[in-house]
């Protein structure tokens, strides 16, 4: 066994450490935001189909990547992020984002890296699957 630190398998498994921790607090943090929601009787449906579009996208630096993402409700609600998958885009989440923001919820739905704004902030920046 080499005596070398090899950066990429450390990267790697600070990242997977970082998941889970940060798994434990989201779980542990949406118990008490159930707790905290706002009470509201009913929310009115949303008829699916109805919406279109979000409103304006923000951007925002994180890591690598320069981030595209909708926002929705107000932003001292409990967060929900809502991420989406291969093949789809934000516009998966046009009916149910306003619904959930309607009960009181920050909502959040970001482009994944290779979607809609969001870009990687140097050409330089390994790619890999």
């Amino acid at each position: 066994m080499s005596d070398e630190i090899n950066p990429d398998r450390r990267r790697f498994f600070s990242a997977v450490a970082m998941t889970i921790a940060a798994a434990q607090f989201g779980i542990i943090g949406s118990a008490a935001a159930q707790n905290s929601r706002p009470k509201q009787a009913t929310v009115p449906p949303i008829k699916p189909g109805t919406n279109r579009s979000f409103g304006s996208l923000k951007q925002i630096d994180a890591g690598v990547l320069n981030v595209g993402y909708a926002e929705a409700g107000p932003s001292n609600g409990p967060a929900v992020i809502l991420l989406h998958g291969w093949p789809y885009d934000i516009h998966s989440f046009v009916d149910v984002a306003p619904s959930l923001a309607s009960a009181g919820y920050r909502v959040i739905v970001p482009y994944v890296r290779g979607y809609g704004a969001t870009r990687f902030l140097s050409s330089d920046t390994f790619r890999n699957g």
